[in-house]
């Protein structure tokens, strides 16, 4: 890649932290008395896991920019972003990544499947803690009701 600041390759910190972002998308559930919410878990067949959308910064891209670009291009749902979240730190093939979390109300949309993501799951709260790949992305989803249940 070049130095251009317009390339498009992934950003790294200065440590050669891999740099990404995400949401944990929400929406009141359509059939509840309207305190209940579902979040949207993605599901990527290249890892065969579930998780929040997300994905690596594009170079010179703001992280909440990343992040709901992500969200629209994994789920085809616009959003409006929230509360930050908790950042997940963990190592990608021997190399540290950092992940930067909003709560993110949807707004509209409607999914596609795609490359990265082939399907999305609406779950209520119990249903997605449960159907989480990875045991740390359950930070950001307690951090989510949290705020959510803040006044």
């Amino acid at each position: 890649m070049s130095g251009d600041p317009g390339a498009t390759g992934p950003t790294k910190n200065r440590t050669g932290t891999v740099l990404a972002a995400g949401c944990v998308l929400w929406r009141r559930a359509p059939d509840g008395d309207g305190d209940g919410v579902e979040v949207c878990l993605v599901h990527r067949p290249r890892y065969d896991d579930w998780s929040f959308p997300k994905g690596k910064l594009k170079r010179g891209e703001d992280p909440l920019a990343a992040a709901v670009r992500e969200v629209l291009e994994e789920t085809g749902h616009h959003c409006a972003p929230g509360d930050r979240l908790p950042t997940s730190r963990y190592p990608v093939d021997g190399r540290p990544k950092e992940v930067a979390y909003w709560a993110a109300e949807a707004t509209g949309g409607s999914f596609t499947a795609n490359d990265e993501v082939d399907r999305i799951l609406w779950l209520a709260p119990d249903a997605a803690r449960v159907r989480l790949t990875q045991p740390r992305d359950v930070r950001q989803l307690t951090a989510l009701l949290d705020t959510l249940a803040a006044p």
